[in-house]
């Protein structure tokens, strides 16, 4: 303690006072001297004792960090009382606790980036698999051309499968990694509506669909038009694959001056309760899923639109299918 610089300077200044106080007092009597020594004696040991108490709080300050270096960081040292040290030891307590929720989220990031890999895996190991066996088939000289012709189409489309899960994976990571600049755009959604409409009108005719469109022409919103119709689309597809043929889709918009809402809406066999909580987690395929779904549309859309200062709502049931609320707000919310 006493090579602490600090505690040398206050040592001498005090020293000194005291001495000057000695020095007077020998001209006033010897009573005041020996009241000055024994007044100076009282006020060195008070500033000692202080001090090491100081030391030794100052020191389980130190041991409480090392704990949390060591990742324990359970530890309380709050001691809710006024005082610098006080002060301090509260300060340190949130720190802890800044730091365990960041190492609670570092180690969810990395399960979530083990499971994601682990899904990755597996979505590509089937098509990969197929594809070995078809090309393997298709080097037999003995293959009859019909038999060619319908593996060489499976392993396009197992192809074109693999390209836009490995697309879709790239957009998400994107997007996850903040890296995507999405556009602040004034956007008019009977124009998005229109847009995303394109992709999916050959498949509703297939089978057989119809659609309904309600909205007035000046509805609009800000955000990134491009960016927002692949989420509608994912909607728009995953509605058409859910409805029956001869169903029918719903897409109607209104704006106030809170935000402004799209709902997507089908009358198919709906998506069990059950599954509700989880269709917009990544991989995730529920019940009723087509045998070729992947499970990663729905999350796309979901990070589109939360990056957009927007939400997605699901509402559903077996008796009047589903219904995706979107709505993007006019402010931060």
């Amino acid at each position: 303690m006493l090579r602490n610089r600090e505690i040398q300077l206050l040592l001498l200044v005090m020293s000194l006072i005291s001495l000057t106080a000695l020095v007077t007092a020998v001209y006033i009597s010897p009573a005041a001297v020996v009241l000055v020594v024994i007044l100076s004696l009282l006020l060195m040991g008070s500033c000692y004792i202080f001090t090491s108490w100081r030391y030794r709080e100052l020191e389980k300050l130190s041991v409480y960090l090392r704990e949390i270096s060591s990742g324990n960081d359970k530890l309380d040292v709050r001691d809710n009382q006024e005082g610098e040290l006080s002060i301090l030891k509260n300060d340190i307590y949130k720190v802890t606790l800044m730091l365990s929720e960041q190492r609670s989220l570092l180690k969810r990031d990395k399960m979530q980036l083990t499971d994601a890999i682990s899904d990755i895996s597996h979505q590509l190991k089937t098509p990969l698999t197929s594809m070995t066996v078809m090309a393997e088939l298709l080097s037999g000289s003995d293959l009859p051309p019909a038999k060619r012709m319908e593996f060489t189409h499976n392993i396009r489309i197992q192809l074109e499968r693999i390209d836009w899960l490995v697309s879709s994976l790239l957009k998400l990571s994107k997007i996850d990694a903040k890296t995507i600049p999405f556009k602040r755009d004034r956007i008019l959604v009977k124009e998005l509506i229109r847009k995303a409409l394109d992709p999916v009108l050959i498949p509703m005719d297939i089978k057989e669909q119809t659609v309904s469109i309600k909205g007035d022409d000046g509805v609009s919103f800000i955000g990134d038009f491009n960016w927002t119709v692949e989420a509608v689309i994912n909607i728009l597809k995953n509605g058409v694959e859910h409805t029956q043929e001869g169903g029918a889709i719903s897409i109607s918009f209104t704006e106030n001056a809170l935000f402004t809402e799209i709902i997507i809406a089908d009358n198919g066999k709906g998506i069990p309760k059950a599954d509700l909580p989880y269709i917009f987690k990544r991989f995730y395929k529920g019940k009723h899923a087509a045998e070729g779904s992947i499970g990663i549309g729905l999350a796309m859309a979901h990070s589109i639109v939360a990056n957009q200062n927007g939400v997605i709502d699901v509402r559903s049931s077996s008796v009047d299918g589903t219904e995706f609320r979107i709505k993007f707000y006019k402010q931060v919310i």
